[in-house]
Parts: C-alpha cells; structure tokens; sequence
C-alpha cells in the first residue's frame, strides 16, 4: 500500500475530479475541512467511485457521546482512516471506536488515529497559549499512550516525534505525518516541518503531503518520486 497520502486541499468538486483523472493507478487522499464543507460529503462517493482509499480528516473533538453518534455515520461512508484529537481524553477515543464499531460496513472499521499536537504548533505556543508545560515531545507521547489505551490504530504527529511513539507504542503503532515539504518547498503555515527522506529514516508508517504534489508542474511524477523515496 502507498504509503504517501495526498492532501486534497481543494474547494471544490471539479478541481478535485480533474487533479484525481492525471492518476491511472488508485493514490490514498486526505480530505479535510476546507474540501468538505465547500463540497458536503457527497465528494467521499466521487472519490471512491474513481477508485481511491480516503483518509477523512475531520479530527472529531466533543463530548463522548456526540463524538460516537458522528463516527457510526462516517464509518457508514466507507472509508478508510478517520482520527479524533488526542486531547478530548480517553473516554472520548473509546467511545469514537464503539461509533465506528456500529457503522462499520461489513464488520470492518475504517483505521481510528488521534492527533496529537498540530504541526503548525511550536513549544513556545504550547507553553504560553496553551498552558501546556514541558517539551513537545513529552505531550505527544502521554497523547498516543492514551490513543493505544483507548484501542485507537496510531495518531498524526509530526516526524521528528515518530519515532519516539514507537518506542513507546510499539511499532505497529501507526504514524500517519503531515508537515512534509520537499527542500525546495516554503514551510509555510508549519512549524514542525520535515522532508520525505527524514521521515523514511524515522520510521513513519505514512506521510501527507500536499502542496509540494497538488502545487506542481506534473503532480504524478512528483508523487511517484515522493513515494519511491518513502519505498527505498
């Protein structure tokens, strides 16, 4: 399985169909807030129907109950990957899987991870804005213990904290990492950023990447070298 996971940070249906069409094999997408409140949910059935493997990236974070009654109706969509914030606590991630345990289509539930801190979030706004004392990392670990306490599949984090879950987690334990960009790309609105190679070298078990493939002159080609390196 692909182990590149393309961000389709779209706003609406036709920008996503004619980007999908350059692809003749199926790719795994992210699709996010913007694509889903520009395009409803419909857009889930366009891209399964044109063969992908979606990861929908809604980060559920709400009382245990709503969180359960909203993940019965996604797990009903069919897809693959969904994920909650790690800081709605381990009641709220048990109570995602017993939704998602309901919905399932066929017994089957999509993937549940937790996101642990946003990769746009540095120490210094951890610990001024959030009143969140300590390292980064020292938060991130405590958040995936958690997630696997809850029986959650992994969490998002950024690379430089993917190997440390590991450690901890065991590594069947997924590290699903966003903040990729490749040397050349602008790091943009994130803080915690990191390039292809480094993620392969710590170990990432997949890694979102978005304007470095949707931004380029021939987004397939870019992809295939994206993934070959995560591949090597």
């Amino acid at each position: 399985m692909s182990k590149t996971i393309v961000a389709l940070d779209f706003s609406s249906k036709q920008e996503v169909v004619d980007f999908l069409s350059q692809f003749d094999e199926p790719v795994y997408v992210k699709v996010g807030m913007e694509l889903t409140y520009a395009c409803g949910l419909e857009i889930i059935k366009t891209i399964k129907e044109m063969g992908h493997h979606i990861f929908l990236d809604l980060k559920l974070h709400d009382i245990p109950n709503t969180v359960k009654g909203g993940m019965t109706n996604l797990a009903a969509l069919g897809v693959d990957i969904v994920n909650v914030h790690a800081a709605g606590g381990i009641p709220m991630m048990k109570a995602a899987i017993e939704g998602l345990e309901e919905g399932a289509i066929d017994g089957k539930r999509p993937l549940c991870i937790a996101v642990t801190i946003l990769t746009s979030i540095s120490q210094e706004i951890m610990n001024d804005q959030l009143g969140i004392e300590g390292e980064v990392i020292d938060t991130v670990k405590r958040y995936a213990q958690n997630a696997k306490a809850a029986g959650l599949d992994g969490v998002v984090c950024s690379v430089h904290e993917a190997k440390a879950i590991h450690e901890v987690c065991g590594d069947d334990f997924l590290t699903v990492t966003p903040g990729i960009r490749l040397a050349t790309d602008a790091k943009g609105d994130q803080a915690r950023v990191a390039t292809p190679d480094f993620a392969r070298e710590q170990g990432c078990d997949y890694i979102v990447v978005g304007r470095s493939i949707t931004k380029s002159e021939d987004p397939v080609k870019t992809y295939h070298l994206i993934e070959d390196t995560m591949q090597k």
